[in-house]
């Protein structure tokens, strides 16, 4: 089959066209070359895709196994954590862009395993500190219903590939809303799994003390649950495991949900009370209603955390841990760390968290693991928490950047090397403050470990996508399962493209 004559590429999930793969319709060859026009109609806009590997794709489609769930399916993989041997993981540093790693990461082999083709890395913010896709090493990536708007981050260049139907699915992060956050802004699915549930290694234990899970952005719940199953459960030497599911997430999709009791909240859960855009409030109670009218018994509560103290305690381990990051790199790089090397917020983070005391990070880590218990005292009375993914609708491309005083102070701080002075200044409740005033929704499940998902199930007036999260108790990833695949029958969003895509 010619690729011309599989035009209707973006009309098929994942698993639809490794069906299509497996029946002999077409081949691993013809999708790739699709996906590939496809990104290269559609990146110079976007700018989602920073890493081409089209002539390694091309011999490894060759070679796939037909048997695999995603047999031949284009696939993109976000350039931070997930390795590629002999190929850069450039984490958004330009530095870090230069240097080729040893091995692939395990999560890399089992989606190779499952069959996908790997055409290229996506965009992301340096480290994946910004819930903003803008690095400077690589520019903005743009959202497709609004070349003007963010797609979110850090998976923002996945998310964006994604939503333009350059590929059906693409690998993601999220260490406080880093799937969740892009699937909202861009109108996908995004599961952020149950802590331990996919695999670190060889490379990592746990990251940013067990924030960071990966996974994948998609537009059908199928596939989701699908690329869980394949690469779900402990590799060797993991520092923990979540327990694995009973069945198939696959099986979980089509299964009818129990009713369910489902608790909502338009309250922020995580840092200082935001004020939250009135589309993101109206989507809420919109879906509110939709649960409520599929059979599930809804009240309005939520779990009772000290919002700032959560905020400035998760705050305090991302600083230390983004110093870490720093180190690590500067040795890959076989200099000590200097500030030239990494944007001037990056190594501002990592200064203030250089400041930090052990003392200060085992207190806020100790204080974090309490709050989880909180979560799961809430989740005794209740199945699920709805909230909505972001406190505001996909915002202009720089409308979160640093203000110019923010970046002068930072440059400061970098010269003297003094990230003790944000401590002395009392800076420290405003940085985190403005951290979590356009996300004080999802890093609480972060700190939990317990699975949550955005859902595509609202647009507003001006076209843009606005995500609702849904939250379950920890390893109950097959009850959000169940419930996302009950939405996406009573409210289908996989037929809304972005115009023009």
């Amino acid at each position: 089959m010619s690729v011309a004559a599989i035009a209707e590429y973006a009309h098929h999930d994942g698993l639809g066209l490794a069906a299509l793969v497996r029946s002999g319709e077409v081949s691993p060859i013809e999708l790739l070359e699709t996906a590939i026009a496809r990104i290269e109609a559609h990146n110079p806009a976007l700018n989602a895709v920073i890493r081409k590997r089209y002539a390694a794709a091309r011999a490894e489609a060759v070679r796939v196994d037909r048997a695999a769930p995603f047999a031949g399916v284009p696939f993109l993989v976000k350039d931070l954590i997930a390795m590629l041997a002999g190929e850069p993981t450039g984490c958004g540093n330009r530095a870090l862009g230069q240097l080729d790693m040893p091995y692939d990461s395990e999560m890399v082999r089992r989606y190779r395993a499952a069959g996908a083709v790997i055409v290229g890395r996506t965009n992301t913010p340096e480290f994946g500190l910004t819930p903003y896709t803008e690095p400077l090493v690589h520019g903005p990536t743009r959202n497709p219903w609004s070349a003007a708007h963010s797609p979110g981050g850090s998976s923002g260049g996945s998310a964006a590939a994604v939503a333009a139907g350059m590929v059906p699915l693409a690998s993601g992060g999220d260490g406080g809303g880093s799937i969740r956050i892009p699937a909202s802004c861009c109108g996908l699915f995004g599961l952020k799994p149950s802590r331990g549930l996919t695999p670190t290694g060889p490379a990592f234990g746990e990251l940013w003390h067990g924030f960071v899970i990966e996974h994948v952005l998609t537009r059908s719940v199928r596939d989701s649950a699908a690329m869980l199953d394949a690469t779900a459960g402990a590799d060797v030497g993991a520092p923990y495991a979540a327990p694995m599911p009973q069945r198939p997430f696959a099986d979980e999709v089509n299964a009818e949900p129990d009713r369910l009791r489902i608790a909502f909240t338009h309250e922020p859960l995580f840092g200082h009370a935001a004020a939250v855009h009135p589309d993101c409030l109206q989507a809420l109670d919109s879906s509110a209603r939709l649960v409520e009218s599929l059979g599930h018994v809804v009240e309005e509560a939520a779990p009772q955390v000290d919002r700032d103290a959560c905020a400035i305690d998760f705050f305090t381990v991302v600083a230390t841990e983004t110093r870490v990051d720093i180190e690590r790199a500067a040795r890959a790089l076989g200099r000590k760390p200097r500030a030239a090397d990494f944007e001037p917020g990056t190594y501002s983070l990592g200064l203030l968290g250089r400041s930090i005391n052990a003392a200060e990070y085992a207190g806020a880590a100790q204080r974090l693991q309490l709050v989880a218990r909180t979560g799961a005292r809430f989740f005794e009375r209740h199945d699920v928490l709805m909230t909505p993914t972001l406190a505001a609708p996909p915002v202009p491309i720089g409308a979160l950047q640093p203000s110019a005083a923010e970046l002068l102070l930072m440059r400061v701080v970098n010269a003297l090397g003094a990230g003790w002075l944000f401590e002395s200044l009392d800076m420290i409740k405003p940085l985190a403050d403005k951290m979590f005033a356009y996300m004080p929704y999802t890093p609480l499940f972060n700190v939990t470990g317990t699975p949550a998902m955005s859902v595509p199930l609202y647009w507003n007036a001006a076209g843009l996508p606005i995500g609702l999260q849904f939250a379950a108790p920890f390893a109950a990833d097959a009850v959000l399962f169940r419930l996302a695949g009950q939405l996406e029958r009573a409210q289908p969003w996989f037929h809304r493209t972005a115009p023009g895509f």
